[in-house]
C-alpha cells in the first residue's frame, strides 16, 4: 500500500539500490573495503524514509523523498567512492546547497507541526516558523563541519578538502610581537624539508591550504540554501506564497485512511 502511494519515489529507490549493490560488489573485488562498507552504509540511509513514513507516521512528500535519495546517492558513491569531489570542482558546493535548503525544509517542518499541534497553546508568526527553519539548517550545517573536522584530527582523513591559494597573511610571522599581519603574496610552490635535511618541492603552483577555506564555503553555501527555503516556508506560512511548490518538501503526520501500519495492525486484531 506505501508503494502504491509512492511510485514514483519507489522507482528511484529502486534504480538506486540496484547502482548501490553494484558499486558495492565492485569495491569488494577491488579490495576496497572501506568503499564496500560505504555502500552498505548508502544502502542503509535508502531506506531510511520509508522507514521514517511508516514507523513514525510520517508523510514525506514525494518531491523531497526523491530529493534525499538522490543525495545520498550523490554524496556517498559518486562524491566518495566515485571520487566526484576532486574529479568535478563544483560537486561538493552542488550538495552543501541542496543540503542547506533541505535541512530548513525539515526543520520548518518539525515547527509547523508542533505549531499546528491541538495541545499546544503557542502561536509562532511566519517569521519565526522561517528564522527556526534557518537556525535548524545551519546547525546541521556546522555540525557536520564539526564532524569533518573531528574525522581529519582523529583518523588522518581529508574530508575538509584542501585548496591551493597563492597569499598567506599572518601575525604569526611578525618579528615585533606587535600583532602586525605580514602580507606573502605570489607563492609559487611548497617546500618539504625533510628530519635528514633533504628538501622536497610538492609543485603545488602556490600555498597549501588545510580546509579552512573549504569550511567557510560549505558554510556559505548552505546559507544560501537555507534562505531560499526559509524565505520560501515565509510566504508559504503567511498564504501568500506557491504552497504547491513548497508543499513538495514539507512533510505532515499521516492521514489515518493512510497510516498504513495502524491499519494493518487493526485488521490483525480483528482477526485475532
Amino acid at each position: 500500500m506505501e508503494l502504491k502511494e509512492h511510485r514514483s519515489s519507489f522507482l528511484v529507490f529502486s534504480v538506486l539500490r540496484v547502482l548501490v549493490i553494484f558499486c558495492m560488489v565492485r569495491q569488494f573485488f577491488l579490495h576496497n573495503y572501506e568503499g564496500f562498507f560505504l555502500g552498505m552504509l548508502t544502502l542503509l540511509l535508502l531506506y531510511l524514509p520509508s522507514w521514517v513514513q511508516v514507523k513514525l507516521r510520517i508523510e514525506i512528500p514525494v518531491g523531497l523523498e526523491i530529493a534525499i535519495l538522490c543525495f545520498c546517492f550523490a554524496a556517498e558513491i559518486l562524491g566518495e567512492i566515485n571520487a566526484f569531489y576532486q574529479k568535478i570542482p563544483f560537486w561538493d558546493t552542488v550538495l552543501h546547497t541542496i543540503n542547506g535548503f533541505l535541512c530548513a525544509a525539515v526543520g520548518f517542518s518539525l515547527v509547523l507541526l508542533l505549531n499546528n499541534h491541538s495541545k499546544l497553546t503557542f502561536d509562532l508568526s511566519p517569521f519565526f516558523l522561517a528564522l527556526v527553519a534557518f537556525c535548524f539548517s545551519m546547525t546541521v550545517g556546522v555540525l557536520w563541519e564539526f564532524f569533518e573536522c573531528f574525522m581529519d584530527q582523529t583518523f588522518l582523513l581529508d574530508m575538509q578538502k584542501d585548496r591551493i591559494v597563492s597569499g598567506i597573511h599572518t601575525v604569526m610571522l611578525d618579528t615585533t610581537n606587535s600583532n602586525l599581519v605580514v602580507n606573502i603574496s605570489d607563492i609559487k610552490d611548497v617546500i618539504l624539508v625533510h628530519s635528514d635535511g633533504s628538501q622536497e618541492a610538492l609543485g603545488l603552483g602556490g600555498y597549501l591550504d588545510i580546509g579552512l577555506l573549504d569550511t567557510m564555503k560549505d558554510l556559505f553555501v548552505n546559507f544560501l540554501g537555507a534562505v531560499v527555503f526559509s524565505t520560501c516556508g515565509y510566504f508559504y506560512a503567511r498564504g501568500s506564497g506557491k504552497k504547491k511548490v513548497v508543499s513538495l518538501f514539507m512533510p505532515s503526520p499521516k492521514e489515518e485512511d493512510k497510516d498504513y501500519l495502524a491499519l494493518t495492525q487493526i485488521q490483525n486484531r480483528e482477526k485475532e
